[in-house]
């Protein structure tokens, strides 16, 4: 999409290709600091989508009841759709482009601020478009699962521009059967690792040669039914090895049961537990594992540790409420590094699985674990 680089008439937006500048809570961690070089491109991670408004209610004990009221004991509200996906690359310390359109109402301000502000989001690829209402989901989390109610307006269309997309280490690209998107391909001729992730095929066509920009991918994470059904095949596993005719790298999620990968250029294969957490809300978790897989992957881990690394973000996140508030930061992986270690008793192979975290994590005290990030109500502040 094209940068009016304009926000209410004012310019806020960072010039393409500027790194940003640090956000109010820097992440702990940079991941690749090691790989970091002058010629390196401004950006890890580019993506592009559409950024709806959530609003969580939580503390319901039960599913709403038709023709009643309903009392939650708490509300949080945060930008959704593609920026729990921004958000939890940006947490994990990742210099992330976000390319979008946002309505000119409070309601697209709030979720521009709080990814350019908040976050430390480049957002000088997307824009603000006048007249255009933000598209926004209403999600009511309760025994574990969740409710969802949306409205939105026919998204505006794209106007990409020569800079668009900029030159970035990797792109999260959401594939849609029967449809390729442009600037995959371009992204792909640059240098860009693509990781692609795939919804629900409505059509019930479930034909991988109607992903068409499956070829520009460099990793593909769909889930197991989904892995499934497009391979014709009886297990995920199975699932996974027939993916790596069509993609270098296959990881299909296991929900509870965990996480199996399959990379074909070095033969590796991974298999991860799922973490036994109490799960409170599973909104953005698939978005969390991605970023932590893209995270492994850019700093050069081995299939495993990257597995593992996304399996526990993605644990982390369903712990709290709320889509991108949920997405944890270096200081919630090292309080959880550390809460397990201190458990008696604790299985010395499953420590051992997560080793590669002592070298990572900050060595500064941290909050305690488990903790509850703040979830704010809506607040607006215009621009000055």
């Amino acid at each position: 999409m094209a940068s009016t680089g304009k926000r209410n008439g004012k310019r806020t937006g960072k010039r393409a290709g500027q790194a940003p500048a640090a956000g109010p809570c820097p992440p702990h961690v940079d991941p690749l600091a090691a790989l970091r070089g002058p010629d390196d491109p401004a950006w890890d991670v580019y993506l592009t989508g559409t950024v709806f408004l959530d609003i969580v209610f939580t503390g319901l004990d039960s599913a709403p009841v038709r023709g009643t009221e309903s009392w939650a004991r708490g509300m949080g509200s945060s930008p959704g759709g593609v920026a729990n996906m921004a958000t939890a690359l940006a947490r994990l310390g990742l210099r992330t482009s976000l390319a979008a359109a946002f309505g000119d109402d409070h309601y697209g301000e709030y979720c521009w601020d709080a990814l350019e502000q908040g976050e430390g989001i480049d957002l000088s690829p997307s824009r603000t478009v006048p007249g255009w209402h933000s598209p926004v989901t209403v999600s009511m989390a309760y025994e574990g699962e969740r409710t969802m109610v949306s409205h939105g307006h026919e998204p505006p269309p794209e106007e990409p521009a020569p800079d668009c997309p900029p030159r970035a280490r990797a792109a999260v690209a959401s594939l849609t059967p029967g449809r390729s998107a442009p600037w995959i391909a371009q992204a792909a001729r640059k240098g860009t690792r693509i990781f692609g992730d795939v919804g629900w095929d409505d059509t019930g066509a479930w034909d991988l040669a109607g992903l068409d920009d499956l070829r520009h991918c460099e990793a593909f994470l769909p889930n197991a039914e989904e892995a499934m059904r497009y391979t014709g095949t009886a297990t995920p596993r199975a699932a996974a090895h027939a993916l790596t005719e069509h993609v270098p790298v296959a990881v299909v999620t296991l929900g509870a049961e965990g996480a199996y990968a399959v990379d074909r250029r070095t033969g590796e294969t991974a298999s991860v537990p799922a973490i036994e957490v109490e799960a409170l809300d599973p909104t953005g978790a698939g978005d969390v594992f991605v970023a932590g897989f893209v995270t492994g992957t850019l700093a050069g881990w081995p299939l495993a540790d990257r597995l593992a690394f996304a399996g526990l973000t993605a644990a982390l996140s369903v712990q709290e409420f709320g889509g991108s508030l949920s997405a944890p930061g270096w200081a919630e992986i090292a309080g959880w590094w550390r809460r397990v270690q201190s458990v008696e008793g604790q299985d010395p192979s499953a420590l051992r699985r997560y080793g590669f975290l002592a070298g990572l994590v900050p060595e500064e005290a941290v909050r305690p674990w488990p903790l509850r990030r703040a979830v704010p109500t809506i607040g607006f502040r215009r621009s000055a």
